[in-house]
């Protein structure tokens, strides 16, 4: 207080010595409204990487990636690097003819290497199962002697001394014929691949893990482009992994057709004992609606990780269509296969919509935003047991100036915190380095801007302002009363709790350090708030 006191005279002085001659008004104390913080952070320097990235999106220009050209990634700590992997995407599609599933190593999470591909081919396995089944239907179907392939979205983790890789491989031709319209498209498959060494490369492939799979309530012919009503039960893409406190190995995966699936693993092999029937590709978890009248959930990509610190499982959702829409919503159980309840109790397993929300399209001042803000991995540093949120970000639609400027796929790095009922939230600045200070009273004053996100399908959510003044009142947006709980690190303006870090300010002008802060209303929806320097 004391420093702050002595910074705030000296401001004042400065003030009064610039005064002109001329002036007879009496030299004021800076009122309420025009409270300064001291300085705070004032010397880091951050990631200058421009979000518009068009200038290196070229495989040429990899080694400047950084975090450009990321979507759907998966981290994993090996040694003192963490290493990503994700889906084959990327702006112009610069990946192409180049490997699959792409992977990169950072050893602070901010500076990030381009590695090239963990595979060069396509799994010998996969065309010789798909045709294997198809030669199994009744009426049996012919082989497709040059099946079309989409590598989709990984999962590692590292079990024992053995690095796992489930990684998506889709088959896109149509079932029979070549027309999407009367047939559905063929079935995905979820494969493995181990090694003992992320930083070789050198991937010992275990064949297939699951694979969508009939259960005979449709067909799979179509009526046309507006019949979703799904041939498969569970889709088989989108894996996320998990060993239980008790020792149990867990695949969940599935996308939109019936829910998202847990099945049970056999420990030594990564691989369900047997998939003889139906039941044998796992039991449903989450679902967004009722199964039997509703065989098209817009729900996938599920993450699934258990905090020992709450003893709840949490499984992460992404909800609705990827290139915008695409939301983070978050349930929790007590056991692995549910049931999964929300903030407010509702029952995700048995399909009630999931909340709280944690990402959504936003868009803080003098930035286009980010829309697509899903897909996510949750990761800790095993050394500090700090967890992180990693997805990728989309550039809005129709930016001015950019090109296509939805395909611009940015990885995103962001901390996650709990709150102190045991649900995670999201920082809303990307995760930057910067070093933590002792939080006080002066250090809040001043003016921020805050996000309310109301969900609302493919609609930005924009910031407002409001005043945090040292005399405890809050002006602007929000109005009544703030306290800080520095110990905990907890802003609370009302009936609404913020946990404070100090963070990135990514869209000003230059880029600078900052307060950020994070919660969850009573409803589950987040609030997102950063400090105006």
């Amino acid at each position: 207080m004391r420093k702050y006191l002595l910074y705030l005279v000296t401001l004042t002085i400065l003030v009064v010595s610039c005064k002109k001659d001329a002036d007879i008004e009496e030299p004021k104390v800076p009122d309420p409204i025009d409270e300064v913080s001291p300085p705070r952070n004032e010397d880091f320097i951050g990631p200058t990487y421009a979000d518009n990235y068009i200038p290196v999106a070229g495989w040429e220009n990899r080694s400047q990636w950084n975090l450009a050209n990321v979507h759907d990634p998966t981290v994993e700590k090996s040694g003192e690097y963490y290493y990503m992997y994700q889906t084959d995407a990327s702006y112009g599609n610069a990946h192409d003819g180049h490997g699959h599933f792409p992977y990169r190593r950072s050893k602070d999470l901010v500076n990030w290497e381009f590695q090239g591909m963990a595979f060069q081919t396509v799994p010998a396995w996969l065309k010789d199962s798909l045709n294997n089944k198809r030669a199994r239907m009744t009426p049996a179907l012919p082989a497709i002697e040059n099946p079309n392939y989409a590598f989709w979205a990984p999962c590692i983790r590292k079990v024992g001394d053995t690095y796992r890789l489930y990684y998506s491989i889709v088959v896109t031709n149509p079932i029979v014929g070549n027309n999407t319209e009367i047939s559905w498209t063929e079935r995905a498959f979820i494969g493995l691949a181990e090694t003992d060494d992320l930083a070789s490369n050198n991937w010992e492939d275990k064949g297939m893990v699951v694979c969508s799979e009939p259960d005979g309530k449709e067909t799979y012919t179509r009526t046309g482009s507006d019949d979703w009503s799904g041939y498969f039960k569970f889709n088989a893409i989108d894996p996320s992994f998990i060993v239980t406190p008790e020792g149990e190995h867990w695949l969940i995966y599935g996308s939109w057709h019936s829910g998202i699936a847990a099945v049970q693993l056999n420990p030594e092999t990564g691989k369900p004992d047997k998939l003889e029937t139906p039941e044998d590709y796992g039991v449903r978890i989450a679902g967004r609606g009722n199964v039997n009248s509703n065989r098209w959930q817009a729900l996938e990509a599920p993450e699934i990780i258990y905090n020992p610190e709450t003893e709840y499982y949490y499984l992460f959702l992404a909800y609705d269509e990827l290139s915008v829409a695409y939301n983070t919503r978050v349930a929790r159980s007590k056991n692995m296969t549910g049931p999964f309840l929300g903030i407010n109790g509702e029952n995700i397993t048995n399909g009630d919509e999931c909340w709280p929300m944690l990402t959504h399209p936003y868009a803080f001042n003098a930035h286009t935003g980010w829309v697509g803000i899903s897909h996510c991995c949750v990761f800790q540093n095993p050394a500090t047991k700090q967890w992180y949120f990693s997805s990728q970000g989309r550039l809005p639609e129709n930016v001015p100036g950019i090109n296509a400027s939805n395909a611009l796929m940015m990885g995103h790095v962001r901390e996650m915190n709990w709150t102190d009922d045991g649900w995670p939230v999201v920082m809303p600045e990307r995760f930057a380095g910067v070093p933590q200070f002792p939080l006080t009273d002066e250090a809040m004053i001043g003016e921020y801007e805050i996000i309310l996100m109301e969900y609302q399908y493919q609609t930005i959510k924009n910031s407002r302002t409001f005043k945090l003044h040292l005399d405890g009142t809050v002006s602007g947006t929000l109005s009544g009363n703030w306290t800080l709980d520095a110990t905990k690190g907890i802003l609370s303006i009302g009936n609404l709790q913020l946990i404070v870090r100090d963070g990135y300010n990514w869209e000003s002008h230059p880029r600078e350090a900052t307060l950020i802060l994070s919660g969850l209303t009573d409803q589950g929806k987040p609030v997102w708030v950063k400090k105006n320097n």
